[in-house]
């Protein structure tokens, strides 16, 4: 194959501010929004309320047994038929915060199971309420168990946002498939949106690299 680097280097920086202004804010917003979610839904199955466990029970197997892709047409193509419509940039944040509150939601119950009982009893002697314990002592804990995994769903989701483009959504594969359609340089265009997904991912799992090391050094002293 014959490489047009003029075209490779001319739309390098259309693709790669697409994937700051797009792709980056996406995943990011999403990412808070499940969390939040997240935390929820991960309380709730830890609550002993079995109605409360039960519907979070629910929402994750739901989320987790069903493809990303059928959950973003589901709030964009689908939503429309009973009325209600909704723009591409809210579907794809709605569609994506909740999957990562479904799949982020059981690493937070494992964190937070795996803290040793004996920390709600302390917080249970010095006076503090099951709530204070669980603000004070038990999610700051939990919190440091769970940092490589939900790096790791951040990564991922970095990646799923280019499911966005097939609601509209301007970001980094959106821009590559304009650029291709107009050049007709599919494969150059598609492997230069995957090499910069790459690097984003690179430089993301270097953060989490770091963090790791930061928290492991934290724990140990």
């Amino acid at each position: 194959m014959d490489v047009d680097w003029g075209l490779f280097w001319s739309s390098l920086w259309p693709i790669t501010r697409a994937g700051l202004l797009g792709t980056i804010p996406l995943a990011l917003i999403s990412f808070a929004l499940g969390l939040l979610i997240a935390l929820a839904v991960a309380l709730m199955r830890i609550s002993g309320n079995r109605v409360l466990a039960g519907a979070a029970r629910a929402y994750v197997s739901v989320i987790r047994g069903t493809p990303l892709l059928v959950q973003l047409f589901v709030i964009f193509y689908g939503l429309p038929s009973v009325g209600l419509v909704i723009d591409p940039w809210p579907s794809a944040i709605i569609a994506f915060s909740l999957n990562v509150g479904g799949y982020a939601a059981e690493v937070i119950r494992a964190s937070i199971l795996s803290v040793p009982k004996g920390q709600w009893e302390a917080g249970h002697t010095i006076g503090m309420s099951r709530g204070k314990t669980l603000q004070r002592i038990i999610l700051p804990q939990a919190a440091r168990v769970s940092v490589p995994p939900l790096s790791n769903t951040f990564i991922s989701l970095v990646k799923d946002t280019s499911l966005a483009s097939l609601i509209l959504v301007t970001e980094l594969f959106r821009k590559a498939q304009e650029i291709a359609a107009f050049s007709q340089e599919f494969m150059l265009l598609y492997l230069e949106a995957a090499l910069v997904y790459w690097v984003f991912c690179l430089v993301l799992s270097s953060g989490q690299s770091h963090l790791e090391r930061r928290l492991g050094r934290h724990v140990a002293h």
